[in-house]
């Protein structure tokens, strides 16, 4: 029987997606056996007492389907966590979607809150999977810059105010920030608010890094403040702070009206996240309230490891203040003024055998990241020995016009 001719290919939504650049770097480093400072995953053991509950409840014949919107178990511990450290009155019943991690809890929000036609505003540089989701839910983003300098990442107010219209129905914040490690202070969260109210707007806050902090900055939730905990949609999980990215289990917090929506796109898309993993996850939230108080000080030795050698190498870059990434610039080390961001990244894994996320993967528009480079440091001290190591073959360029000033004691 002879074979028909597809005439019609993808969707218009994904026709000019790519591959995620992060785990396409990932790939590259196996590939060449590079030692990968790209993909956000440690190469550390997950403490102890996380799997242990993980595996009881597999013991235990914990195996089948959960709620759909996560364990009982789960959503009382995250609703009491979020009471614990931020006073949020959060009600495991009403408010709490589990989702297969939190990029799952993104999509699954802007699907259930998103219009064709709407407007979405995004701070760039972004985690890469901010504009697809919006384009995947059928509204447009609008990008706001955030400008690296001697006093950090920040945005212009009046750039800020001026993506904001008719058509805006949401704004996605992630603090701290990926890829920049900036942390958002009250009184930005305080110039982001106004305009979320002035415009009646949704807030959608990737909270992933929350307990990631450096020299003394604390994380606000920004539906602590004021008028915005009945507009804000607030997502977190237990990858990062547990290191389990793996186990896919995340989380959006979320007023009953909205979270119904999102329950029922979470519901669609995935059914439910990993029953016994959920259990672990719980375990971890309900006992591990020290760890994560002490995760900042366990970062800071490694980001201390990392970030001087960079800087001592010629790469252009700020200390991050939260999460666990370095935005570098790179602009010593182009071969050439036609070399591209992807190009030195590429020549990076096949000759120092590093591997790092190209910039231009967390722009709208590629030019602008052409001269920077991500490195991440969740990583063992012999890892990061050995990077650094590396990364100093690559010669000695001209040192920075302006270093970056040593973190606050």
């Amino acid at each position: 029987m002879p074979s028909a001719i597809l005439t019609r290919g993808v969707s218009h939504r994904v026709e000019n997606f790519t591959e995620s650049v992060i785990r396409e770097m990932t790939r590259l480093a196996m590939e060449y056996d590079a030692i990968n400072l790209a993909q956000g995953f440690p190469d550390f053991a997950a403490p102890a007492f996380i799997k242990e509950a993980a595996i009881q409840a597999i013991r235990d014949e914990v195996n089948q389907y959960s709620v759909t919107w996560g364990d009982p178990a789960l959503r009382q511990a995250i609703a009491e966590k979020y009471r614990r450290f931020y006073r949020m009155p959060i009600d495991p019943d009403r408010h709490v979607t589990v989702c297969c991690g939190a990029t799952e809890a993104m999509i699954s929000t802007l699907i259930a809150l998103l219009n064709p036609g709407d407007e979405t505003v995004i701070f760039e540089p972004f985690y890469e999977n901010y504009g697809p989701d919006s384009i995947l839910s059928g509204a447009h983003p609008r990008f706001v810059p955030l400008r690296g300098g001697p006093a950090g990442w920040n945005f212009d107010p009046q750039e800020l105010a001026a993506a904001f219209n008719e058509r805006t129905r949401a704004i996605i914040i992630n603090t701290p920030n990926n890829p920049t490690g900036k942390v958002f202070t009250r009184s930005e969260l305080e110039i982001i608010r106004d305009l979320c109210v002035r415009w009646d707007v949704l807030a959608i806050t990737d909270e992933i890094y929350e307990h990631i902090l450096y020299d003394g900055r604390q994380h606000i939730p920004l539906a602590t403040l004021d008028g915005m905990a009945e507009r804000t949609i607030t997502i977190s999980g237990v990858s990062k702070t547990f290191s389990v990215t793996g186990w896919r289990i995340g989380w959006a917090l979320a007023p009953a009206a909205l979270a119904n929506g999102i329950r029922k796109v979470h519901d669609f898309l995935t059914v439910g996240a990993p029953a016994p993993l959920q259990i672990g996850a719980a375990h971890a939230i309900n006992h591990g309230d020290d760890y994560c108080r002490n995760l900042s000080a366990e970062y800071e030795l490694r980001r201390r490891w990392l970030v001087p050698p960079l800087q001592a190498a010629g790469f252009r870059c700020q200390w991050p203040e939260g999460a666990y990434y370095v935005l570098a610039g790179i602009e010593p080390f182009l071969s050439s003024a036609e070399e591209t961001d992807e190009a030195f990244a590429r020549r990076l894994v096949r000759e120092i055998g590093v591997a790092g996320v190209p910039g231009s993967s967390f722009y709208h528009d590629p030019r602008l990241g052409r001269t920077q480079i991500r490195f991440c440091f969740p990583k063992q001290d012999a890892t990061l020995n050995a990077a650094v190591e590396r990364l100093r073959r690559l010669g000695a360029p001209a040192p920075p016009e302006a270093p970056a000033p040593a973190p606050r004691s």
